[in-house]
């Protein structure tokens, strides 16, 4: 069922279709969004298409996560940070009309992502071994400001959750998820400033590209820890949108290697976000419970685009089984877990 991608080639042929499907190590295809053939009308098309790069820092002491998204009809950067001894989240954001302002890489292994105006300057740089996250938001909750420096390590062997799948004939969604990234350089938060070190502070990447149904549904989880050992472990699963048969996201990632799983259950109860979490797969190779002690309910109705998603912070505990049938053991483990749905 599910298709490693192992060649290179573009991620649209002429006539606009996915050319190959599946999942991968690391990014194999060109994200050639040009070839979009899904209105007759060319110039709509950009409004459909969906961009984003979204990062996220696990230090000891919080969570940090900065975005520059592009959805066609406008533009979203945002910012938020949550405190984990107070469960304190604070989280700004901005709505950029017709993504006037933002410029976001053709792929997800070079370039820069940039927004700048006179609110707040964000931008991501990606090197040969090295991403690099720059926040300077001087007026951000009420002239506290959030201003960070971070550098996570990336070397060109650190494997990744690459997908490539359908949505219905025309539709698609190409995306790339990186965990466990060793984390260096400073986050200040009004007259706070912590500095992180790669040995306790792990950063991750969310980066998407395609274009979805209109009114769209979705779950997703993830993490990136330290076993008791040291070793930094990850998770990604997701479910929801799109034809999983020939690949799904779900996977455990250990010191930097993707072992893959197949399909994984959620097993929640909508509505009561704060019960525990329970996720399993078809093949008994994961067990794990989710013990959720923060709710972010984040909304954004703009007439045409309307989402609302409740990412839930909590601790996963449990085992995993790894490609070669080692058992890895999960205990209080910081993640996430998210419902989300969009209308976009």
């Amino acid at each position: 069922m599910q298709i490693e991608l192992t060649q290179p080639g573009p991620l649209l042929d002429a006539q606009g279709r996915l050319a190959q499907v599946g999942w991968a190590r690391h990014p194999r295809l060109e994200c050639n969004l040009e070839n979009a053939r899904f209105y007759k009308l060319r110039f709509l098309q950009r409004f459909r298409i969906k961009r984003w790069d979204y990062y996220a820092i696990f230090t000891p002491q919080r969570f940090f996560s900065a975005t520059i998204a592009d959805l066609g009809y406008a533009g979203n950067v945002f910012v938020y940070t949550l405190d984990f001894a107070s469960g304190d989240l604070y989280e700004e954001g901005l709505v950029i009309p017709l993504g006037v302002g933002i410029r976001l890489p053709r792929d997800s292994d070079s370039g820069e992502t940039i927004f700048a105006n006179r609110q707040a300057a964000l931008r991501f740089q990606v090197e040969r071994a090295e991403r690099r996250i720059f926040v300077d938001w001087p007026g951000y909750q009420d002239g506290r400001g959030i201003q960070a420096e971070i550098a996570l390590a990336c070397p060109p062997d650190h494997e990744s959750m690459t997908i490539v799948i359908p949505i219905g004939d025309k539709r698609f969604y190409y995306n790339r998820k990186i965990n466990c990234l060793p984390a260096q350089g400073h986050i200040r938060y009004g007259g706070q400033r912590e500095e992180l070190q790669p040995d306790q502070c792990l950063g991750s990447l969310d980066w998407g590209r395609g274009v979805w149904e209109y009114q769209s549904f979705w779950n997703w989880a993830s993490a990136s820890g330290f076993l008791p050992d040291g070793r930094a472990i990850g998770l990604n699963l997701g479910c929801g949108f799109g034809d999983l048969s020939r690949a799904t996201e779900n996977c455990v990632v250990l010191e930097g290697r993707v072992h893959k799983l197949d399909q994984v259950r959620f097993d929640y109860q909508s509505g009561d976000y704060m019960r525990p979490w329970h996720f399993t797969d078809n093949e008994e190779r994961l067990d794990l419970t989710f013990i959720p002690f923060k709710d972010r309910l984040a909304r954004t109705n703009l007439g045409v685009i309307n989402s609302e998603v409740h990412q839930m912070f909590g601790r996963y505990t449990g085992h995993a089984r790894l490609d070669d049938g080692q058992v890895v053991e999960l205990r209080d483990v910081i993640g996430f877990a998210e419902e989300h749905h969009a209308r976009w």
